[in-house]
């Protein structure tokens, strides 16, 4: 694996720093400033102006939908080891991704229409998607099951005719408060008697069909994410063309594992992108505080945290490097012990930096006059998205004993000490 980044991967992280340090990091309270102003006024969930000036911007400077590889539709796209470095600078500033049209869920979701849909689908959801005219949603968990195991979903996708028929309630469907949120991608059950993996299926749903009702926003350690939002949704009989359906019926874990694994590396990326920052602001705090007689950077204490803080980011990145290096040579299936691993490490690292970093800014770090306390909240949440820690652990703990499985006919030789 070649580590160094091409020239025109460097030329675009250089373009994109200069970027953020002009148009992001001086906003960053005014974007939250517009979001409680409207809330004041008695609706948060309006798209802030600040993302839509900057969004134009984006585009001149050649920063736009560069999270797509490979489609005819989106040549801007870069491969997943050309957008590590990117995504983890825009990963620094929690909206930042939406400037450059590069944010969950609608990254997923496009790279789910370019994959499965039909031209159709592309025509009519991609190409709005990709300009940004649009937003969209992922309805996958239910409050009602143990959603970590998909095979538990209970909504169901019917044929009645040339349509569907949709029934179900799903909630952390992540963009559907957003006014924007035109397209969901539902999974549901088509065939309840299939085998496990094939009774699921996937299914495009405009957000405005009738029997759709979003119930109400879920919030996160109390933060809300509006204008985003992560809405619980009930769809009651809600009809769709056939040709909605994504790839076909029975299909939908397939279609999962192609959408999650580009969708689990980006969260990553993003997640080391956030742990860089909360380790400069922390050492920036720690240099400029004085306590007990002297900076608390000289407390041997933090000298532990700063250090390991280091190692656990490289590490990291390092990981995250090989399984999009992997990902692009040899696919999201080869590459999935590698994604799985990182889905474990990236949350859980980034978790525990931040978390030191609270600790050295004392009061102010779970104010929100630092971006440290909702930092942790969203980075905590990715320990669930995505599917949880304990799923990925056990995924790659099968892989680790398939290795070791005596063939049939082999002996296993007693391992013996030297006297």
């Amino acid at each position: 694996m070649e580590f160094n980044f091409t020239p025109k991967v460097q030329d675009m992280q250089a373009r994109l720093l200069a970027f953020m340090d002009q148009h992001v990091y001086p906003n960053e309270a005014r974007f939250f400033r517009e979001i409680a102003e409207n809330r004041a006024k008695g609706n948060a969930w309006i798209p802030t102006t600040l993302i839509e000036e900057l969004k134009p911007k984006a585009r001149a400077a050649g920063l736009w939908n560069l999270f797509l590889p490979h489609s005819p539709r989106a040549p801007e796209g870069l491969s997943n080891l050309e957008y590590a470095p990117l995504c983890e600078i825009m990963g620094r500033v929690p909206f930042a991704p939406e400037i450059f049209n590069c944010s969950a869920p609608d990254t997923g979701n496009m790279e789910t229409i370019a994959r499965y849909g039909s031209e159709a689908n592309k025509d009519r959801w991609l190409e709005p998607l990709l300009k940004g005219e649009i937003r969209s949603a992922f309805l996958m968990t239910e409050p009602e099951v143990a959603s970590s195991d998909a095979t538990n979903i209970q909504c169901r996708i019917e044929r009645d005719g040339d349509d569907y028929v949709i029934n179900g309630l799903k909630w952390w469907s992540s963009g559907a408060g957003d006014p924007r949120c035109a397209i969901y991608i539902v999974m549901g059950k088509t065939n309840p008697d299939a085998g496990r993996h094939e009774q699921q299926s996937m299914i495009l749903v405009p957000a405005d069909a009738p029997g759709i009702e979003v119930i109400r926003p879920l919030s996160v350690f109390g933060y809300d994410d509006a204008p985003h939002g992560h809405m619980e949704v009930r769809l009651t009989n809600v009809r769709v063309p056939v040709g909605n359906l994504l790839l076909g019926e029975g299909r939908g874990f397939e279609i999962a594992q192609g959408r999650l694994g580009p969708g689990r590396i980006h969260h990553c990326m993003r997640s080391i992108g956030i742990a860089e920052r909360a380790l400069e602001l922390m050492c920036k705090r720690l240099n400029t505080r004085i306590a007990f007689g002297k900076p608390v950077a000289r407390q041997s204490v933090w000298h532990e945290r700063i250090a390991d803080a280091r190692c656990m980011i490289d590490q990291a990145r390092l990981l995250t490097l090989k399984a999009a290096y992997m990902m692009d040579t040899v696919g999201n299936k080869v590459a999935k012990a590698e994604i799985a691993m990182i889905k474990v490490v990236a949350p859980n690292m980034a978790c525990q930096i931040i978390d030191w970093a609270i600790q050295a800014h004392g009061g102010g770090g779970v104010s929100d006059d630092f971006p440290l306390a909702y930092a942790y909240a969203h980075q905590r949440t990715l320990r669930l998205a995505d599917g949880p820690d304990e799923v990925h652990r056990a995924s790659l703990a099968k892989l680790e004993l398939a290795k070791h499985l005596a063939m049939p006919g082999e002996v296993e030789m007693p391992v013996t000490r030297g006297s």
